[in-house]
């Protein structure tokens, strides 16, 4: 059994009808071809841009010459309104100075200390696990706003501020996709870019909720009483080039990417795994019985769960949470024959590049065996980019594949999953590949 594709399109269409899909989904708007294809241009009456799926080239622009390929502002400026100046949109030395200081809160030591308060949001999450046929997003969203509030802040989502925010939050998931036309049909710069007022008002109240808590934190920093957690990592943290730390507005900026980022990933991806291990009762099982190992609150758990590490290795390969990303040319280039010009749009597309019928052997089938396999490593290596890669990778990505499979394997050593009957889910590309009517599942007790 395969999990369920995006439903494709012809491959010719109008520029018109391309613009249709895009806004519709981006996802739906893929056609088969682009599965096998190694780079494909696309022409706009403004631009061109190009799809770049060989693993060469992907190496070249994220990990070789990420200096020459910056973040493409054209595709940031639908999130402005909300991340202000972060690291997920700025490049350059503003980047660089940024991730100075963000990056020791997230070094290898620093996920044995944050491990207590995820175990304290897997416990949270299967306690309010409920019986019955359940819309499983929902409890994910639950789930992984928790663990960024208690490991950012040391507040369980219980909190007053914590609550606000991620009600906030799920009003502004619905309302601004992350994928936009300015992927693939990029507008010209003079013309103004339009949000939605409900966007802007959603925005302003949540980085206005972030503000409270970064001003309640500095409180407790100057106070000799804040706790040890990320916030007072980062918060602390001088850049060590010119003994800086951040503003209130730079950390506010900062803290909405972090739950943007940690928060709506880890939902989209626990989501999806759960739906996977309903389809799949034999890996459900597997995970089931090395859940069995988290008895006790200690990091060394994580070594018990290699199955369950694979079956979340394998989710983030067919519904990667970020299914595209957009760089910049900055200088005129030639990629396999091809002149592409300064400015271009380069997209590079975990989306398509996890299920690369080029690369991978049955890139469509759920087999969270093939990560012990030749093929499977030699792709996970050169053609698997959940998380991007090179210098621009997540920051991230450690912590988040601790998160999700100890999740994953805490809500199914108390519950079995399976699907509900007419209610396949179809993904589609919101702030993440979410699914177009919700994830619906059974939910029984073991």
């Amino acid at each position: 059994m395969n999990p369920p594709k995006p439903p494709s399109r012809p491959d010719r269409v109008s520029l018109w009808r391309y613009m249709q899909l895009f806004r519709q989904d981006i996802l739906s708007a893929q056609p088969a071809r682009l599965y096998r294809a190694w780079m494909a241009e696309f022409r706009t009456p403004f631009f061109r841009s190009y799809l770049m799926n060989q693993p060469e080239l992907v190496k070249t622009v994220l990990k070789d010459r990420p200096d020459d390929f910056p973040k493409s502002d054209r595709v940031g400026e639908g999130l402005r309104p909300l991340l202000g100046n972060s690291v997920f949109l700025t490049n350059g030395e503003v980047w660089k100075r940024q991730r100075r200081i963000i990056d020791p809160a997230f070094e290898g030591g620093r996920l044995r200390e944050t491990f207590p308060a995820m175990w304290a949001a897997s416990e949270a999450a299967a306690a309010r696990l409920p019986e019955g046929v359940v819309e499983i997003e929902e409890q994910t969203s639950h789930a992984a706003a928790d663990v960024i509030f208690r490991t950012l802040f040391s507040i369980p989502i219980e909190d007053a501020l914590a609550t606000a925010v991620f009600h906030e939050f799920r009003t502004y998931q619905r309302s601004q996709p992350i994928l936009n036309l300015a992927a693939f049909v990029p507008l010209p710069r003079w013309m103004p870019r339009l949000f939605r007022r409900d966007t802007r008002a959603s925005a302003a109240r949540i980085r206005g909720l972030i503000g409270q808590l970064v001003d309640r934190r500095a409180d407790e920093i100057a106070a000799g009483k804040a706790p040890d957690d990320l916030a007072t990592k980062i918060m602390t943290t001088r850049d060590p080039v010119t003994g800086e730390t951040f503003t209130p507005e730079e950390m506010v900026d900062q803290v909405a990417i972090f739950f943007l980022a940690g928060h709506e990933t880890s939902a989209s991806a626990l989501a999806w795994a759960l739906y996977l291990m309903a389809l799949y009762p034999e890996w459900q099982e597997k995970v089931a019985a090395e859940a069995q190992a988290l008895e006790a609150c200690d990091f060394a758990v994580m070594s018990k769960l290699p199955v369950t590490r694979d079956v979340f290795r394998e989710t983030l390969r067919l519904y990667p949470p970020v299914p595209m990303m957009v760089r910049e040319a900055t200088c005129p280039e030639r990629f396999r024959d091809r002149d592409v010009r300064k400015g271009s749009q380069l997209v590079l597309s975990p989306w398509h590049l996890h299920r690369h019928a080029r690369l991978w052997e049955r890139p469509d089938a759920f087999d969270p065996g093939r990560w012990q396999t030749e093929n499977g490593r030699a792709c996970g290596r050169d053609a698997y980019i959940p998380f991007s890669a090179g210098a621009r990778v997540c920051t991230g990505a450690g912590f988040a594949m601790v998160e999700g499979p100890l999740i994953l394997a805490r809500l199914l050593r108390d519950m079995a999953v399976s699907p509900v009957e007419d209610r396949v889910p179809v993904p589609v590309a919101h702030l993440t590949v979410r699914a177009q009517d919700g994830i619906w599942l059974n939910l029984a007790k073991r």
